[in-house]
């Protein structure tokens, strides 16, 4: 049988303060211990007698600390330490020992059980408040503990899934690898565990010219993607206003003015706008604090050209004009446009991949579409020696025909 005090107790323990359960087959005894902690705030006293009902009280009570005395009729003490400790739900619970004397070999043996501390009955009444208090704190701290990596988990899950989602999301907006006049698309996508904000596209702008851009916001996480589908959406549906889109440069300043980084969360990004003329074979570009392009010519032994992306920063600062270059693009050619997170690895021991092995890793690997994507890949999982990437992969492939 169980009497109780204090009916009104919460059953979360961490929601509450000090609950006790004393489990002894002497009413003298449990009443003893109830006039030490009657009136004590905070304090609410459960007790027991039948201790072959233990498990059965305690899981009605949920104690935040339990009197349990060590001989008993129904059941031996030291068994019921041990019975308490093999149930999932109590194996964290503060057990205190009561026992009628000091003996070293049981006050062993209980420790060894499971036991947190021994006490000889019946203590001076403000050092049984002050273990019961302390051993009571400890489990609740536990429990808060406890509760709040599983709601951190959670919520890295609910995080983790949103992540996904607009992985996914971003995914189905980039355009499918095809041929687009003379020129053969290719890609590689490989978002990062964080999720940050690379987007790309190409499209025909007319009859004789092709855009193709990529871009790269800063930071990582759902904000940067949707800041990056955003003017993903305003070049591929060529929205920004009175922006003539044959032209780089004034893409770039058209995106700078619609962007403003005080209005973006206070995000940025960078981009590679260019445009080929099928007519001229040429290719017009402007770029905005982005890694160069690398246009590979046809032939064993080519070193690349950077068609270099030095302009400011998209958002970062308004009214900024945006300078663009023109080059031929020579039959067989082949043009790289990436994000960092290409060619910035590190290794294990922190050290950073070499930009030159980077562009030696696209020059020297066999012509065939899509061979130079899926070797860097292979390359960059073996230099940083795991197969997550800290920031987006992103590389786009054009071979012109």
């Amino acid at each position: 049988m169980a009497h109780t005090v204090d009916l009104a107790a919460q059953k979360n323990p961490a929601s509450r303060g000090t609950t006790v359960l004393l489990v002894d087959d002497q009413p003298i005894i449990g009443e003893a211990v109830r006039r030490m902690l009657v009136g004590e705030e905070g304090i609410a006293f459960h007790f027991c007698r039948d201790a072959s009902t233990a498990l059965e009280v305690a899981a009605q009570i949920e104690p935040t600390v339990i009197l349990q005395d060590l001989v008993m009729p129904s059941i031996d003490g030291l068994e019921l330490v041990r019975q308490f400790r093999a149930t999932e739900r109590f194996r964290d619970v503060p057990i205190i020992v009561l026992s009628a004397k000091e003996e070293a070999a049981v006050k062993a043996e209980a420790f060894a059980l499971g036991a947190n501390d021994y006490v000889v009955k019946l203590p001076d009444r403000l050092e049984l408040l002050a273990r019961l208090r302390y051993h009571s704190r400890g489990y609740i701290a536990l429990i808060e503990r406890n509760e709040a990596f599983a709601a951190l988990q959670a919520s890295r899950q609910v995080l983790a899934n949103d992540l996904e989602t607009a992985a996914h999301y971003v995914r189905s907006l980039l355009p499918p690898p095809q041929r687009i006049g003379p020129i053969e698309t290719d890609w590689r996508f490989v978002p990062s565990a964080e999720l940050g904000g690379d987007a790309f596209g190409y499209h025909s702008l007319d009859d004789d010219h092709i855009a193709v851009y990529l871009l790269d916001v800063c930071g990582h996480g759902v904000g940067a993607a949707l800041l990056s589908v955003s003017a993903l959406n305003s070049i591929r549906s060529e929205a920004l206003p009175q922006t003539n889109f044959h032209d780089p440069s004034a893409v770039l300043a058209a995106l700078n003015k619609a962007f403003p980084m005080e209005r973006q969360n206070d995000m940025f990004f960078t981009i590679w706008y260019g445009v080929y003329q099928i007519s001229s074979r040429t290719i017009r570009w402007a770029g905005g604090g982005h890694p160069a392009a690398l246009l590979l010519a046809p032939g064993a032994g080519q070193k690349p050209a950077m068609l270099e992306s030095d302009g400011p920063l998209i958002g970062a600062v308004e009214g900024l004009e945006f300078n663009s270059g023109e080059v031929g693009v020579p039959v067989g050619s082949r043009l790289f446009v990436y994000s960092d997170g290409a060619f910035e690895v590190s290794r294990p021991d922190g050290s950073m991949w070499a930009f030159d092995d980077f562009v030696a890793t696209l020059s020297e690997a066999p012509p065939e579409s899509g061979v130079r994507l899926d070797r860097l890949l292979a390359r960059i999982r073996e230099i940083s020696a795991k197969d997550d990437f800290n920031d987006d992969f992103s590389m786009l492939e054009l071979a012109f025909s």
